[in-house]
């Protein structure tokens, strides 16, 4: 009997290789595995649903859940994941040196839907008391002129949100002092090459993180896996097959992060580092899984809500295939 022929659309990632390389393969499916950064995937599956399953944005696809009919369903399963404090980039002649400068400001964000963004706001707001309405947003491409939200938003009057020019960019807008601060996924070339007239907010991002998840136990999640309802709907094992493919894929990973023997990652002192974060996260520090995200999930949920993304406070259990949230046991 032949397998139902597949297409995955993820970036190459070290938790997800076995998948792309065939050494990992989903029961009963032939995965054709389509490499490429983040924001190709996501704009091409949000807005043409060009994939059968594709890594998206957890934002993106919570927007999507007030459509009717929802276009995806997930899996709990989440190949990217960030501590977004070293995120938050300021122009150095601002007057922003704490977080609480950040209110009136002029701040970036080049879609205000994503993730890394509802991250930083929720997080500002609930830890460093930066109301969300408190600054004013500006959307658009970081390098290049032209990107618009991949999803239309109706938000709430006390969020403020322009975009930006034709021909202007969020990182050279942040470096002529356009605007104040940037809430950002990749790091803005500006700050590369601006000659330090861009800096982080939080300088000592690490410890700032680390105290963080020590206060919280958050590990902001940024992705999670969709499949096309359409898909879904046809062949619900699909779910179940392949959040067992992934999981195993990633088992891998986290073996060879620890391997001994030879680095496999040109990090030199990365056992050292591999043992630091179990010895702070657990050894299942990166977890996939319903019940291990569930406060994580349900913080996010509530930052997408109050930031006037979601319609209604949505549930956790609400975003997944429910065949992904419960496994056989012998």
């Amino acid at each position: 009997m032949s397998k139902l022929k597949l297409t995955f659309g993820c970036w190459n990632y070290d938790r997800t290789r076995a998948l792309m390389d065939g050494s990992v393969q989903p029961d009963g499916i032939d995965l054709n595995y389509l490499n490429m950064p983040v924001e190709e995937t996501f704009f091409r599956m949000l807005r043409h649903k060009e994939f059968d399953v594709a890594e998206m944005s957890l934002s993106s696809y919570s927007v999507s859940m007030s459509r009717q009919p929802r276009p995806f369903v997930a899996i709990p399963v989440f190949p990217s994941r960030f501590f977004r404090h070293s995120s938050i980039y300021v122009n150095a002649k601002s007057g922003i040196r704490q977080a609480k400068d950040l209110i009136g400001k002029r701040v970036g964000n080049p879609e205000y839907q994503m993730t890394a963004p509802v991250w930083i706001r929720g997080i500002l707001q609930d830890h460093y008391d930066v109301p969300v309405d408190s600054v004013t947003y500006y959307t658009g491409g970081e390098e290049a002129p032209g990107r618009s939200e991949k999803i239309k938003l109706d938000l709430p009057a006390n969020i403020k949100v322009h975009s930006i020019g034709p021909t202007q960019t969020l990182a050279q807008m942040l470096l002529d002092g356009e605007i104040d601060a940037l809430y950002t996924a990749r790091m803005p070339s500006s700050f590369l090459k601006g000659g330090g007239q861009v800096k982080r907010l939080f300088e000592d991002f690490e410890q700032v993180e680390r105290n963080y998840f020590k206060e919280t136990n958050i590990f902001p999640i940024m992705h999670t896996v969709a499949i096309r309802r359409e898909v879904y709907e046809a062949n619900r094992w699909v779910a179940r097959s392949m959040m067992k493919a992934l999981e195993e894929s990633q088992r891998r990973a986290y073996d060879d992060l620890y391997e001994t023997a030879a680095l496999k990652t040109m990090l030199p002192w990365l056992t050292s580092h591999v043992e630091q974060v179990k010895a702070e996260m657990g050894d299942d520090y990166w977890p996939y899984g319903f019940e291990k995200n569930e406060t994580t999930l349900k913080t996010f949920l509530r930052y997408h809500f109050e930031q006037g993304l979601s319609k209604r406070l949505l549930q956790p259990e609400e975003l997944f295939a429910p065949e992904s949230l419960e496994a056989f046991v012998i």
